[in-house]
């Protein structure tokens, strides 16, 4: 859910912004509506990774791992043998 916006300047290489140009003529979007969605896009993946290795750590520090046995059965059905 959007709260309002505001003003962010940022600098990029002279290439990438002709890209940008060139994609927001083709996609007849503004070249702000095209920055948002990458931005939002890449916050969104970023943030998505972080939390997993929290999560990973988190579970490393309870001691939570795969016994070989468990890892043994999953890579036998990839035809891959652990050890």
């Amino acid at each position: 859910m959007s709260t309002g916006s505001s003003v962010l300047t940022v600098r990029i290489p002279a290439d990438v912004k002709a890209k940008l140009d060139k994609l927001a003529e083709a996609t007849k979007r503004s070249k702000s509506f095209l920055a948002q969605e990458a931005i939002t896009h890449y916050i969104d993946l970023e943030s998505w990774q972080i939390a997993e290795i929290h999560k990973a750590i988190g579970e490393t520090d309870a001691g939570d791992f795969a016994t070989d046995d468990e890892i043994t059965a999953v890579t036998s059905n990839w035809g891959v043998h652990a050890g």
